[in-house]
């Protein structure tokens, strides 16, 4: 059984990330798990009530079932734990953007991904088609830790009959030059060995200002889903003290973000959804 887990706060963004895992949970033929954390116990009559009514309204609905589940702690460690007592393949969750008061803000959300061991697609108010992801933009980097997303990627193209487009940054060192179109020659031959569509795009800027030409070739080619690597700390990318991971997941265009980290996980191992 392949399992997605969707942290609720009950806000719109959150109802935003069900109806994401909905999405990706019929492709994948995956049960549903809502996760909402509540700081005591005195809040648990209140959780009880709002998540029936999610799960009864819900299930009819998308014509999927789902079920729920509430813990008392931190989000910054429920999360994961659940993620990993569910045996997790997925977690989707909605983010407010740089400066929400709510649940999951752009920052939290990095720290959230940060000690997860699945992948999380981070979603802000954008919907889902419902043909999925069709448009996937891949940024391939000078980190050799990019190069683990290409699975999980290929794996969401194929359900989906979806579309990658790779974009790297332009380099005027000839040695970083070389290095990165060996990264873009490398994921073109991994997807066309799959079938998958992909095209490939030199951005006009280098790594200093890359994210923002990511951004804005996801948006011109209304791109369905961004993926990166959480590089965190490790990244030379940042603007303004922000991480470049950071800039992605709360970018203006509400587009929504696969994120893992760069470590030896499930989707290195193997399939991210199947054992």
């Amino acid at each position: 059984m392949h399992t997605i887990l969707v942290p609720m706060d009950f806000t719109p963004v959150s109802h935003v990330a069900l109806e994401h895992a909905f999405t990706v949970g019929h492709a994948f033929e995956s049960e549903i798990v809502i996760l909402h954390i509540i700081g005591n116990k005195k809040e648990m009559p209140e959780a009880r009530a709002r998540l029936a009514q999610i799960q009864q309204e819900a299930a009819p609905r998308y014509n999927h079932t789902l079920r729920t589940t509430i813990r008392i702690g931190s989000i910054f460690e429920e999360i994961d734990d659940v993620s990993i007592e569910e045996d997790a393949n997925l977690i989707i969750m909605g983010t407010h953007g740089l400066r929400g008061m709510q649940f999951i803000t752009g920052g939290r959300a990095l720290k959230i991904i940060t000690n997860c061991s699945t992948p999380v697609i981070v979603t802000q108010e954008k919907g889902i088609r419902p043909t999925g992801y069709d448009d996937i933009v891949v940024p391939l980097d000078l980190h050799q830790d990019t190069k683990q997303k290409l699975a999980i990627v290929a794996e969401m193209a194929t359900y989906f009959n979806g579309r990658v487009h790779l974009i790297s940054p332009a380099e005027s060192d000839e040695f970083l030059k070389n290095q990165l179109q060996r990264n873009i020659s490398y994921a073109e031959e991994f997807f066309g060995e799959k079938d998958i569509p992909c095209t490939a795009r030199i951005s006009e800027h280098s790594s200093g200002a890359f994210v923002k030409d990511v951004i804005r070739f996801a948006t011109e080619i209304q791109a369905d889903l961004i993926s990166i690597m959480n590089l965190h700390e490790k990244s030379l990318m940042g603007i303004l003290g922000q991480t470049y991971e950071q800039q992605i997941i709360t970018n203006e265009s509400h587009i929504p973000v696969l994120v893992l980290n760069p470590v030896e996980t499930r989707v290195i191992r193997g399939s991210v959804f199947s054992r």
